[in-house]
């Protein structure tokens, strides 16, 4: 199975070094050798644009062609109407030229027309197809890779790929069929001149290839780099990061590490433009002394012989026109093996194989039927590649409609727990059940409207405060926006502000303080109306009085549920009907608090702790 990202290595190429262009890095071999790119896997990307491509081809194919009629029409021109003074095959051959001018162009447009909309097509459903894909991981991959090289991947990426997709493939269609017809014609017109202008593809050919070569290696050190300099920005200037740096002076040092590394991006942006110019620099000279040269071969009588000068004038036009597809099709060579990168890299992402995953029969459920009944039966779980277990033969039952609190010491395996009730992770061993079905055969959507989860760490998006909790339920009114927010305790507030609920939260919820993010919170999942409640430290970061406002809106939204509370605050758990203590992942003692108090085990003990404020226990 697949976890995670191969890490690019930024210096990847040669260790900073570019080495020779038709060398391929041992880095570049381990990609293309770990996430192959198939060409039929790229084909399949255009399989829903079949039609729209066969039109495209049959368009490119007939501007191709018609194009070609220019130079005989010139030939005409210079060798029969001008020197005869044939005014009306003049006229003929002029109108001629002006259609063959005019049916390009449109047939120009429409094909462009319909090859963007095909290419932007192809990139929405990538777009959208890795976006799905990267929200089916689980929380796992997120906090192995960061946050710059999702957005590098999800943004840059797919960018580069879209010139590919939008405009090389059509280039290559016009530029293979525009050098074939212009070659036949070539020939027909004159066999001698059109080898003196084709023996030069074969080196234009080799060139194209070195300087491809040489630029998929910047490329590739371009993106590993704009990755790094993206999770720069999304560290350094999101509100955190800026309170960070702000308080702990580092404002100057995270300015010059991204200055360093925006730095190195241009470097490498300068390196890419200037990739292989010599190369094709020698080959435009190259180009443009072929016409000169033909009017060398059209003087000599073996050569020249029998040729009008219609004819080498028109002969010269389809040099001309030879050459700009054979530089058009070096380009998009050069292009294509850059995006193969790009491709290379988001098909990585496209087969990670999800660590959790829906069910491929689901249980059926009947929500409205739920009792909310939860068991862990002889759970076991371990973190990927570590040996030690975090939770080792849990086995308890939280009756449907009461409230258990799991205590504990730092590293006890609470907040574990608690996870594996909404698949946040998955068992190693045993099962967690729900009214007797075990969680990892629901569907995801019957799960996550089963169970809600408050947080210690409250997640507002950037909008307004209607639009937040709508997250939860989209098609609520506003008679159940305010109710939810009554039975959160925040409802004055919100009437308070500026624009009531269309009042913006600001950037992770940084308007409001941290207790009144967590009553949005809990009005947000009241609004979902989940039969079980898992409370993870929802009131472990908050002072006192604030902690009172927010638990009376816990314990209201605890009242008719089954709920599961990790405990901060003893104090907080009192009324729990049942009181398990955890230490090294094992029930270590279980019952009620005057229970556990008179046992004088575990509980008795950290309760004394706590009261005398020797300590607090916390739970991460």
């Amino acid at each position: 199975m697949t976890h995670g990202p191969v890490p690019h290595n930024p210096g990847h190429a040669g260790g900073g070094r570019m080495g020779g262009p038709s060398r391929v890095s041992k880095a570049d071999q381990s990609q293309l050798t770990l996430h192959p790119v198939s060409l039929r896997r790229i084909g399949r990307l255009f399989t829903p644009y079949k039609g729209p491509l066969l039109l495209v081809v049959l368009l490119i194919t007939g501007s191709s062609l018609v194009s070609l009629f220019q130079p005989f029409l010139v030939r005409g021109v210079i060798d029969d109407a001008l020197p005869h003074a044939n005014i009306s095959l003049l006229a003929w051959l002029v109108a001629a030229m002006i259609a063959v001018a005019a049916i390009t162009a449109v047939i120009g447009v429409w094909q462009t027309w319909i090859s963007t909309r095909v290419g932007q097509g192809v990139m929405h459903d990538l777009r959208t197809k890795l976006f799905g894909h990267l929200q089916a991981q689980s929380l796992g991959f997120f906090t192995r890779t960061h946050g710059g090289e999702v957005q590098s991947r999800m943004t840059n990426d797919i960018n580069g790929m879209q010139s590919l997709v939008t405009n090389s493939a059509t280039a290559v269609a016009a530029n293979v069929t525009t050098a074939i017809g212009t070659a036949i014609a070539m020939i027909a017109l004159s066999p001698w001149l059109a080898l003196i202008s084709l023996i030069v593809l074969p080196p234009s050919v080799w060139v194209a290839r070195k300087v491809a070569l040489l630029r998929r290696d910047i490329t590739l050190k371009q993106q590993a780099h704009m990755a790094t300099l993206q999770n720069y920005v999304d560290e350094g200037l999101s509100v955190s990061g800026i309170r960070l740096a702000k308080t702990v002076g580092s404002t100057g040092r995270d300015a010059e590490r991204f200055s360093g590394a925006s730095k190195e991006l241009a470097d490498l942006e300068m390196q890419s433009q200037l990739a292989g110019r010599w190369r094709m620099a020698t080959m435009q000279i190259v180009f443009a002394a072929i016409p000169a040269v033909i009017y060398l071969a059209a003087g000599f009588p073996v050569g020249g012989e029998g040729l009008s000068i219609g004819t080498v004038v028109a002969f010269t036009a389809l040099q001309s026109g030879l050459f700009r597809p054979v530089m058009g099709l070096m380009s998009v060579g050069v292009q294509w093996v850059t995006a193969m990168a790009f491709f290379s890299r988001i098909f990585e992402w496209l087969d990670l194989v999800p660590e959790i995953k829906e069910p491929q029969q689901p249980a059926s459920m009947d929500l409205a039927t739920v009792r909310g009944e939860v068991r862990f039966e002889h759970v076991d779980f371990a973190y990927d590649g570590h040996e030690r277990n975090v939770l080792t033969d849990v086995d308890l039952t939280i009756p449907a409609g009461t409230t258990t609190a799991i205590v504990g010491h730092t590293g006890s395996g609470k907040s574990t727990l608690a996870s594996l009730l909404p698949r946040l992770n998955d068992v190693s061993a045993g099962r967690v059940l729900i009214d007797g079905v075990d969680v990892r055969e629901m569907r995801f959507a019957d799960l996550a409207a089963i169970v809600g989860v408050v947080s210690q760490e409250t997640y507002l998006v950037h909008a307004s405060v209607r639009q937040n909790l709508l997250v939860a339920a989209p098609d609520a009114d506003d008679e159940q926006l305010w109710d939810v927010l009554e039975a959160a305790r925040i409802a004055d507030l919100v009437r308070g502000l500026p624009q009531g609920m269309d009042t913006m939260v600001g950037a992770r919820g940084h308007r409001f303080s941290g207790g009144e993010q967590q009553r949005l919170a809990i009005a947000r999942t009241l609004l979902r109306n989940p039969r079980v409640l898992v409370l993870d430290e929802a009131t472990s970061a908050l002072d006192n009085t604030t902690e009172a406002q927010v638990q009376a809106a816990l314990d209201h939204l605890a009242s008719t549920r089954t709920t599961l509370t990790i405990a901060h605050r003893l104090s907080t758990v009192e009324d729990a009907q049942q009181i398990v203590v955890l230490d090294g992942g094992r029930v270590l003692e279980r019952g009620t608090a005057p229970e556990l108090r008179e046992r004088g085990g575990a509980f008795a003990e950290l309760s004394a702790r706590q009261r005398e404020g020797a300590g607090e226990v916390d739970a991460h």
